[in-house]
């Protein structure tokens, strides 16, 4: 590992989460490496319905992005071609086509391991400057190919006797732990974990900002939890992921860091649980099938994803 720019405390909670080197000195996928057949096999016998669940936001202008992170911009959807008519003769067949300007980030996403670095490095000890204008030559979002396992959605709220909790609710891992009992489920390595705090609800809603400037999410409390259960990947139904404001001021985002750096466990925001979540608790079931594969963005740091969840 590298100097830490860290407080002490969160330098050795980094330390004790660290997944550098465990799936060798060149691995490049982190967790998911844990989304192995028999995780596969467990999400399948999960689809016993045929139900299908959308979890993502549409690439709409009108997205999550208020304009608060640089370049972040939300879906600019153009056509370029109308109606292009092949011949002259009235009713010949036409084409239309259309085009989508957007930031890879903006809407339902990943976070590539190589969204972030610390101390010099990326994941599993990767230089930072492996990241270049021309995008990540190591840790890259196309490197990830297909994500599929059991899904387990974690209803936070729920199990808190809630429909939503408050932005700036720091979830802690005793109430990660309440979820799964809630939900009758014990994780297993390579689960995939979804936590829904109701905070999609404001953006529904069309309280874009509300949704965008604050928000409750996953403490520092939760980040050995996540490594001690072996988890593949990790997706939340807000746009920040992690709490925020967070209790600590003396670090931003700090979940951020030790999840895509020190564990190389791969991050989503943005998800939209809300009708999953009404069907789980309707069934009682809270475990599917869920299929995630990202856009293969070649270097990408992120890439947008439209995930799918069969019960």
């Amino acid at each position: 590992m590298t100097d830490s720019p860290f407080p002490d405390d969160i330098a050795e909670l980094a330390a004790r989460v660290s997944n550098w080197g465990r799936w060798g000195d060149d691995d490049q996928l982190g967790t998911l490496n844990l989304l192995d057949d028999a995780a596969v096999r467990r999400g399948l016998a999960c689809a016993t319905t045929g139900r299908t669940f959308s979890l993502a936001l549409p690439l709409s202008a009108d997205g999550p992005q208020m304009g608060f992170i640089k370049g972040r911009r939300n879906p600019e959807h153009t056509m370029f071609t109308l109606h292009m008519a092949m011949g002259d003769a009235p009713g010949a067949p036409a084409w239309n086509d259309d085009s989508i300007t957007m930031g890879t980030q903006s809407c339902t996403h990943w976070d590539g391991l190589a969204h972030a670095s610390y101390g010099g490095h990326i994941y599993n000890g990767f230089s930072a400057d492996s990241v270049t204008e021309h995008g990540a030559s190591r840790c890259g979002i196309d490197l990830v190919g297909a994500v599929v396992s059991r899904g387990v959605l974690l209803d936070v709220a729920r199990a808190n006797g809630v429909d939503r909790l408050d932005a700036g609710h720091a979830i802690t891992s005793d109430e990660l732990d309440a979820a799964a009992e809630l939900a009758a489920t014990a994780i297993e390595p390579g689960d995939i974990v979804l936590v829904r705090t109701g905070h999609m609800q404001l953006f529904v809603a069309g309280d874009r900002r509300a949704y965008a400037i604050g928000a409750p999410g996953l403490s520092l409390d939760t980040v050995e939890w996540f490594h001690r259960h072996d988890v593949a990947a990790v997706a939340t139904d807000n746009l920040i992921f992690e709490v925020f404001p967070g209790a600590r001021t003396d670090v931003i985002l700090p979940v951020h860091f030790l999840h895509l750096v020190d564990m190389g466990l791969t991050q989503g925001q943005n998800w939209n649980l809300e009708e999953l979540a009404d069907d789980c608790a309707s069934d009682g079931r809270y475990t599917f099938l869920l299929s995630a594969p990202p856009e293969p963005v070649a270097g990408g740091v992120g890439a947008p994803v439209h995930p799918v969840a069969i019960k």
